[in-house]
């Protein structure tokens, strides 16, 4: 038992560090890039408002993948480590690879995947969140299985929405292109067309959260305890 939770944890911190080497790497080039255009004038393959959004990501990449970490040495949190795992590893596709290696233009649906993910995840956030307050003994709360898979959708789609409200902010402010309203050569779509990939988004999103809304719900009706494995709990 002790040499599986040794192999265990070194997964962990092997997949952690790797991801933390990505996100370090891309911003000591991108620092120096952005200098060195400012410096040269010299014109880029991108703008430098899009190296400035994504020094920004990778930055709060690592203050995102370590997050919890903290969180959990700082509070009675316990984070799981395939919660974790799922998380960083989430943070490095989106980031890392849709970002800083274009995955987002050279990967088909690379953004629907992961929205649609990011749904099921937050999703899953949002039952250990709503878990946590029926399991407090000082609260006196005992939710039906029907009210915390509807919480934990509400929780997601909520989420998801801000994120689009973040897009279409960034997007105006630094004349950026998150939410896709213009062609990669610069043509801005109009109409049907430029709503196309907010929309989708939200729509992966409340997909991603509708799954995860289901399955929690019969786990908790049929008390399963396999979807507890992966929900933030309270240490004892």
């Amino acid at each position: 038992m002790k040499q599986t939770k040794n192999k265990k944890f070194n997964w962990e911190k092997i997949i952690g560090l790797w991801v933390f080497v990505s996100f370090i790497i891309p911003i000591i080039y991108l620092i120096f890039k952005i200098i060195y255009i400012k410096v040269t004038g010299i014109s880029a393959t991108r703008s430098i408002a899009d190296y400035v959004l994504i020094l920004a990501q990778c930055i709060l990449g690592v203050v995102a993948m370590n997050l919890p970490t903290w969180i959990s040495k700082k509070t009675n949190i316990l984070v799981p480590s395939f919660m974790y795992m799922t998380y960083i590893i989430f943070l490095y596709c989106a980031i890392f690879l849709g970002e800083v290696r274009s995955f987002y233009y050279t990967v088909p649906n690379w953004d629907t995947i992961l929205h649609t993910f990011s749904g099921a995840m937050l999703g899953a956030l949002g039952f250990s969140i709503i878990n946590i307050l029926n399991n407090e003994e000082k609260l006196h709360m005992n939710l039906t299985p029907l009210f915390v898979a509807v919480f934990a959708f509400c929780f997601s789609v909520t989420l998801g929405s801000l994120w689009e409200i973040y897009e279409f902010s960034f997007d105006g402010i630094l004349g950026i292109n998150m939410q896709k309203f213009a062609t990669v050569e610069g043509t801005e779509l109009v109409g049907r067309q430029a709503l196309t990939d907010t929309m989708k988004d939200i729509i992966v999103d409340c997909i991603g959260a509708a799954v995860m809304s289901i399955v929690g719900y019969l786990q908790l009706k049929y008390k399963s305890g396999t979807f507890n494995k992966i929900l933030i709990k309270i240490k004892k």
